[in-house]
């Protein structure tokens, strides 16, 4: 039922541009319209129904298990055999992804439908740009019930791990990373939402770094930028705390930028609301920490979407575009970064809502000192 319903969505989408079809190619977008997790499909959809799936051998089993309401066309050549078949069936504007197909795979898609019509009229190709990636913008039920799961195995996770005592003294950023992932893979992820961020130390200063076999020390700032993957969907978090301060406190400075931090965090999350300029959102928090003279030490935007990517639909920045909607999931992640000193950042994973966004990522944003 809910894989039909986002096809509707983009029916009406090819019905409002004129589109007699829809060619989508993009994995993530099949997989979003039809439940198909195999790594060679397209759906081609159609104005008025009748759509088809396409795949190869491979995948006849798999595909007549997850995409059983729509017919199946087996065929190597997936694309072509699905673009001479909406010739058969009387396209004649047919749109694609653009953002996604090669010039090469474009230039093959324009000769298929070329042999396909000869004789008769050729039909027109046009961009459909991100018209699934907006749809998924919005997520329904299933898809937040996939994310709050995703987020409960991350936070229980870095709570087994805090609490065993793995986070200490003398162990490597990659021994942590490492550990991290497994734990999430035994509590029921499919994978990590991406390469585990582990920084200690001056590394938690750099944005992205990639943990390596630094050893983490008493009194560091240490940095954890994880999620989990379950049912195809990612959660998103980072944490800082400190590593064993001196007298089982954070210095003065630590303090201080990471309280910075943390309203800059709050101000964010306060500014989610339905219709609010993603920009507007972006200043709220970033307005706080430039008030405090930190505005370069800040140097990405506040948040993304979440959902079958890691990085969606919307940007939260100041280069972002567009207005928040009911069910969107985002992230608020600001952070301050000192070079070669320490960094913080605290991020949470979050449902825009008619009311107050739900929070998912329930760990705890106080400062801990490990």
């Amino acid at each position: 039922m809910r894989y039909g319903a986002r096809r509707e969505r983009l029916r009406a989408t090819a019905a409002e541009r004129g589109l007699d079809a829809v060619l989508v190619t993009e994995l993530l977008n099949v997989r979003y319209l039809t439940g198909f997790t195999g790594s060679n499909g397209a759906l081609l959809l159609r104005a008025h129904g009748g759509d088809v799936f396409g795949t190869d051998g491979r995948y006849t089993t798999q595909a007549s298990s997850q995409v059983p309401d729509v017919e199946l066309l087996v065929d190597r050549a997936t694309v072509p055999a699905l673009a001479r078949e909406a010739v058969r069936r009387g396209a004649g504007r047919i749109g694609y992804e653009s953002h996604h197909l090669t010039v090469d795979g474009l230039r093959t898609l324009e000769s298929v439908l070329a042999d396909a019509a000869a004789g008769g009229t050729l039909p027109e190709l046009t961009s459909v740009r991100r018209a699934v990636e907006a749809l998924r913008a919005v997520k329904d039920d299933d898809e937040v019930d996939a994310l709050r799961r995703a987020c409960a195995i991350a936070d229980a996770a870095l709570a087994e791990l805090a609490a065993e005592g793995a986070l200490r003294p003398g162990r490597t950023e990659l021994q942590v990373g490492r550990e991290l992932d497994a734990r999430m893979l035994v509590m029921g992820a499919e994978a990590p939402s991406f390469e585990t961020i582990v920084a200690s130390g001056a590394n938690s200063a750099i944005p992205h770094h990639r943990p390596d076999i630094t050893e983490l020390r008493a009194g560091d700032f240490l940095k954890l930028d994880f999620g989990a993957t379950v049912d195809g969907y990612h959660s998103d978090m980072t944490r800082t705390v400190v590593l064993g301060g001196v007298g089982g406190e954070a210095a003065a400075w630590q303090r201080e930028v990471y309280d910075l931090v943390a309203a800059a965090q709050a101000a964010g999350r306060a500014a989610l609301a339905v219709g609010a300029d993603v920009v507007a959102v972006d200043a709220a928090a970033r307005g706080v920490i430039a008030a405090a003279g930190h505005a370069e030490h800040f140097p990405h935007g506040l948040g993304h979407g979440v959902g079958l990517e890691i990085h969606e639909a919307p940007g939260i920045g100041q280069l972002g575009a567009g207005r928040l909607a009911a069910g969107m999931a985002v992230t608020v992640e600001p952070g301050v970064y000192l070079p070669g000193h320490g960094g913080v950042r605290i991020e949470d994973t979050l449902i825009v809502t008619d009311d107050e966004p739900e929070l998912l990522t329930l760990t705890s944003k106080e400062l801990l000192v490990l």
